[in-house]
């Protein structure tokens, strides 16, 4: 009991720290400073004023990521995240008339080649070969137009930081931060590189984003992954790998890029926002004057496929010569579904730090695993995706031993209530992650235009807590047992074949 009224006190002295900077952290508080406006050509830009410190974050969200690839083009929203750095028709360039014709010329030869050594019946590898060296020696005569990294040097010298970028299963995102004097310096180079792209090295860096491909392959956990999710979906994008398919990343073109380029990065698929000392009324008449000129064109249409029930259990076990893990998955709705925050509380229960389940199962009290983990969402949240543990086990245990420890922790959530201490903690966790995220200008652009473009509503942010908070003991159980089932689950396995082949105790030197 004594134990029990530590935690309770600890509990109470969190929230107590929390309650200041929460009501600072508020809905009320952050409609009065969050102006969100739609300009005339789709495009959404959101600005929220935070003068704490004389910069500025903003975050570029695009509504498309590996959810809208195609066999034969798998890998291209990242690919194309890679040349939005490559500068435009002004920067990147020392004369554009003439490294325009040039880059044609790369791809009327680049499609000569690729169509003669792709030929299924007839094809003539010398004449392949003639091409492939015309292609490259229009690679190198447009090479020389070329100033490399010049979008990135600009941002530094101006001051500029964190000059990033990523791209996931549904999502590409842009970002960096400013001193708040370049406000328009940065309009104008954000806008520039939508509006004028110009896909220069484009055949270079598609070998770069192989290597990244090959480095991923190289390393057991990155193998486990996408076998697993090629595993657990059969028709919907989900099961294909961001970085692409290796077929892919040696076939699609700069013609296929600038295809994806116009269909969907048009301005109604696409969300800027803007965090820090800067004021709406001043910030609003330069998007509009930058970013209105992107030309507008119609929001893509919606994904047309649907993942199929699944009906059995599938299995995929890797034998690498590496620590065992363990890795499963189960089917879940997407987070605009009504029960979301009760899966978000069931991923705080189950594994969310030291405190979690299966951290006290499997690490703390058997030790079987060196550390353990899971997450809602699993790999994107916008479709219907999965809910996911794993466990990494310690040395001389198994994935087997592992799985049976976690599908006892879940048979224990599926019929036995969770405990008011678990319940509150919960609800309290909730509340500090959202104020954790919101504490720099950064991470608070990334959750705001995050949540505007899935929710078309940046209030959503806030409301996902406010919906943990409703969340009770029989939904908890309720959801547990309408996911947490056999016929819904997928299994990933790295089995160690060091410790399949390691000698009996005792037996060794032994015939």
């Amino acid at each position: 009991m004594g134990r029990i009224r530590g935690k309770i006190c600890v509990s109470a002295l969190i929230l107590i720290g929390l309650t200041p900077l929460a009501r600072a952290q508020d809905l009320a508080s952050f409609e009065k400073r969050i102006t969100v406006k739609t300009l005339e050509n789709g495009l959404t830009v959101l600005v929220c004023e935070r003068p704490e410190a004389p910069v500025f974050s903003f975050f570029t969200h695009v509504n498309v990521g590996a959810d809208r690839e195609v066999p034969g083009i798998t890998g291209l929203a990242h690919m194309f995240e890679h040349m939005a750095f490559k500068g435009t028709d002004r920067i990147g360039t020392t004369n554009y008339a003439e490294e325009k014709l040039a880059l044609e010329k790369v791809e009327q030869a680049y499609q000569a080649y690729d169509r003669e050594r792709r030929k299924e019946v007839g094809r003539d590898d010398q004449k392949a070969s003639a091409l492939e060296k015309s292609w490259k020696d229009a690679m190198a005569a447009a090479q020389k137009y070329v100033v490399e990294n010049q979008f990135g040097q600009i941002v530094e010298q101006q001051g500029g930081r964190g000059l990033n970028a990523f791209t996931d299963s549904e999502e590409t995102g842009y970002h960096y931060s400013f001193p708040s004097n370049q406000v328009e310096l940065w309009a104008y180079l954000e806008s520039e590189r939508f509006l004028h792209p110009v896909l220069r090295e484009f055949y270079k860096e598609r070998d770069v984003v192989h290597e990244e491909r090959r480095l991923s392959e190289s390393r057991p956990f990155g193998r486990l992954i996408e076998q697993f999710l090629a595993t657990a979906y059969v028709a919907h994008p989900y099961g294909q790998p961001v970085v692409g398919w290796p077929s892919d990343l040696e076939s699609f073109s700069m013609t296929d890029a600038e295809s994806f380029y116009k269909t969907y990065y048009v301005p109604a698929n696409m969300v800027v926002t803007v965090v820090g000392d800067v004021k709406a009324r001043e910030i609003l008449p330069l998007l509009e004057k930058y970013f209105a000129r992107l030309p507008a064109g119609p929001i893509p249409e919606p994904l047309r496929t649907i993942e199929p029930r699944q009906a059995a259990e599938r299995t995929v076990i890797l034998r690498e010569a590496s620590q065992p893990v363990f890795l499963e998955g189960y089917h879940k709705p997407s987070a605009r579904d009504k029960d979301n925050a009760v899966y978000e509380a069931l991923q705080d229960l189950m594994s969310n730090g030291r405190t979690s389940r299966l951290y006290r199962a499997l690490v703390r009290d058997k030790k079987i695993a060196a550390f353990s983990g899971g997450f809602n969402g699993f790999p994107g949240a916008k479709y219907p995706n999965m809910f996911v543990f794993f466990a990494v086990s310690t040395p001389g245990h198994t994935p087997d031993e592992i799985r049976d420890a976690v599908h006892a922790e879940i048979e224990r959530a599926k019929k036995e209530d969770i405990t008011d201490e678990e319940l509150r903690m919960i609800k309290t966790r909730a509340k500090a992650d959202l104020i954790r995220k919101l504490g720099d200008n950064q991470g608070l652009a990334f959750q705001l235009g995050s949540a505007q473009s899935l929710y078309d509503d940046w209030r959503e942010l806030f409301r996902a807590v406010d919906q943990i908070e409703k969340v009770g003991k029989a939904d908890i159980r309720r959801v547990a047992n309408a996911t947490f089932v056999d016929s819904n689950r997928t299994v990933g396995m790295i089995e160690s074949t060091q410790l399949a082949k390691a000698p009996a105790a005792g037996k060794e030197g032994k015939p």
